[in-house]
């Protein structure tokens, strides 16, 4: 018996997403002991302690069903952020946001507008759907072109996504910018903001997305507590939108989709501000330093404002790190053969890290060579 006949053929068409390699894989495939990995966009410090110390106290209480609408955090970020506790919806990372969204307002022949390369999910969770990804390129700087994603918006479109700072290229778009292109779009698009990366930028002009919450009801910012929290293995993050958006997606969300385990860690990672304080120097620091060193070697670092840097590489480089037991993400499968995205880690990982790019290099020098793809 063969399902081929009963699948839903823009289900079946779908390329599933593929995370980047565990350490322990690594290890495990090529016998190398203390691997680093730095291509995830993962906080290289870890969590919190204090969201270690809620999550383990939380686990004792995993017998029971979790508060199915996160009271706790609810209350805590809507007085936050400034905003009303229905304005908020949580998920098992802000990913599970975007499919929420995908659930509730697209289908076969509607269009979702989105900036390329930019996150893996926007295709996917349109095409989950029946629906058509429109992927606009990004400028020279591999910066998102907003004039060309708004000439793209059509009778068809019912989502618009904007990622910034844009994944894997770490580049922003200003507030300015921003606002000539929203205001350029239907109201009654459902135009969503991934401000994954936030808490990084260092541009002076970065734009706050919920300032678009509060003057377009059709407007959702996603959120994740897996980057500058740490919590990336907690699987939690949520969107803040106007209180009838809000409503659809709750209609569209599973009954305890946030675990326990996760909501407590949330809660606690907000209250220490120490920590975040040391994730932010850090990334500063590290950001610089690396782009320094990378730029000295003869690559093309792209400026960012997340967690990780777009390096022009040259072909062959993930590969060649992997067998130096240096983890980077490849880029060949969103249209950038010849660069890796590094995550910005601890002072020795970015050491590991410039030391096996320089292997790779003196080896292969050529590889290196400048210019735009």
């Amino acid at each position: 018996m063969t399902l081929e006949k009963r699948v839903k053929p823009h289900v079946a068409a779908i390329t599933p997403y593929k995370p980047g390699k565990p350490v322990e894989e690594l290890e495990r495939e090529l016998g190398i002991p203390e691997a680093v990995k730095v291509a995830s966009n993962e906080n290289p410090l870890g969590p919190s302690p204090r969201a270690v110390e809620a999550m383990r106290e939380a686990a004792a209480g995993v017998n029971r069903y979790p508060d199915g609408s996160c009271f706790r955090l609810r209350t805590k970020l809507a007085g936050r952020l400034g905003v009303s506790a229905e304005q908020l919806v949580f998920g098992t990372g802000s990913s599970e946001i975007l499919e929420l969204v995908a659930k509730s307002f697209l289908g076969p022949e509607d269009e979702v507008v989105c900036a390329w390369p930019s996150f893996a999910m926007y295709p996917l969770v349109a095409q989950g759907m029946g629906a058509r990804i429109v992927t606009v390129p990004l400028d020279a700087d591999y910066v998102h072109d907003l004039p060309a994603m708004t000439g793209a918006v059509s009778e068809r479109t019912r989502v618009v996504i904007v990622c910034n700072p844009n994944n894997p290229t770490g580049t922003s778009v200003g507030e300015k910018a921003l606002t000539r292109f929203v205001e350029a779009l239907p109201a009654d698009v459902v135009l969503v903001i991934d401000e994954a990366y936030h808490e990084y930028a260092r541009r002076p002009d970065f734009p706050n997305g919920l300032d678009w919450v509060a003057r377009r009801p059709a407007t959702a910012v996603m959120r994740t507590f897996s980057k500058l929290y740490g919590l990336a293995g907690a699987r939690i993050g949520y969107g803040v939108m106007g209180a009838e958006l809000a409503g659809y997606l709750e209609r569209a969300r599973h009954p305890f989709n946030v675990n326990a385990i996760a909501e407590a860690g949330a809660c606690a990672a907000l209250d220490d501000e120490a920590h975040v304080a040391r994730t932010l120097a850090l990334n500063r620091e590290g950001a610089d330093s690396l782009s320094r060193e990378l730029g000295a070697l003869g690559l093309e670092v792209t400026p960012t404002d997340a967690n990780f840097l777009l390096v022009r590489t040259g072909a062959g480089c993930f590969e060649a790190l992997l067998h130096q037991g240096v983890i980077v993400r490849a880029m060949a499968g969103a249209g950038l053969p010849e660069h890796v995205r590094i995550s910005i880690g601890t002072s020795e990982e970015n050491r590991r890290l410039v030391d096996a790019l320089r292997v790779f290099l003196d080896r292969d020098a050529p590889r290196a060579s400048g210019g735009r793809s």
